[in-house]
């Protein structure tokens, strides 16, 4: 299969390096392009002559060109090659291994679901309110250059008594943290766990007051319609994002052919 694979280019000095992962990808006959500042993504996958496309990154790298994937009709590879691989995982991979990866291209295929709000799609989850707020925290303390940003922020965000304001379609609901997954997650704390399948075909929505939630409330559904106050800062599959006063979310059943190793 012609494959073409995007790499969004790690710091360190972790093994595989992007030269070894595109050395080995091209020996497979696997075209790469690894990301510069500026690249639009979408753009390139949209244009890439291919018969499957892949990433290879962290959770945050993974959507957008799944979204083109899918207006494409072929089939997706996921690469971990970042700092947070929850789908990796969850999909079976070996995160540990990037160049095993690769085989996916030769792999077997499979069809599962994706999330989508205001035109995204997402393959883990959305979340709003405290790790929305820390994840926009996050990245502002890093434009400016300063240190121990993720720490600073949950700081922050923990400082922060604010609850949303928030209508779940079209009825009140009273919470700190609001979380819309992908399939059902096992929640603890301030981890998520594995995912036991990512083709059940329904969204689950978690919801906590508490800033520590011991307990979560859970509800699923193929839509969740929101409808806030004001603007609110989200968390798309770890990336920051804005989401208006309303907003739909949606699960696409089987919408990606995902191709896995073996």
């Amino acid at each position: 299969m012609r494959g073409h694979l995007f790499v969004n280019p790690r710091s360190g000095d972790a093994s595989p390096s992007v030269e070894e992962l595109r050395a080995e990808a091209e020996r497979r006959g696997i075209a790469v392009h690894v990301l510069a500042a500026g690249d639009e993504v979408e753009e390139l996958a949209r244009e890439a002559d291919a018969e499957a496309l892949g990433v290879a990154g962290g959770d945050g790298s993974l959507g957008k060109v799944a979204g083109v994937a899918i207006e494409r009709g072929l089939p997706f590879v996921c690469v971990p090659f970042g700092t947070r691989n929850h789908f990796a995982r969850d999909a079976g991979l070996d995160r540990s291994d990037p160049i095993a990866a690769l085989a996916a291209f030769d792999g077997q295929e499979r069809m599962i679901d994706v999330g989508r709000v205001d035109g995204h799609v997402f393959l883990n989850n959305l979340s709003v309110g405290i790790y929305g707020t820390l994840v926009h925290r996050r990245e502002r303390h890093r434009r400016r250059r300063q240190t121990l940003a993720a720490g600073r922020a949950l700081w922050l965000a923990l400082g922060t008594h604010q609850r949303l304001r928030v209508e779940v379609n079209g009825r009140p609901l009273h919470s700190r943290i609001l979380l819309l997954a992908n399939n059902s997650y096992d929640l603890s704390l301030f981890s998520l766990g594995a995912r036991d399948r990512l083709d059940g075909g329904l969204l689950h929505l978690y919801s906590a007051d508490g800033v520590l939630p011991r307990t979560w409330q859970e509800e699923t559904s193929e839509r969740f319609e929101l409808r806030f106050d004001r603007r609110a800062p989200a968390a798309l599959d770890g990336e920051s994002l804005v989401l208006g006063d309303e907003a739909v979310v949606t699960i696409e059943r089987g919408a990606l052919r995902l191709l896995g190793p073996g």
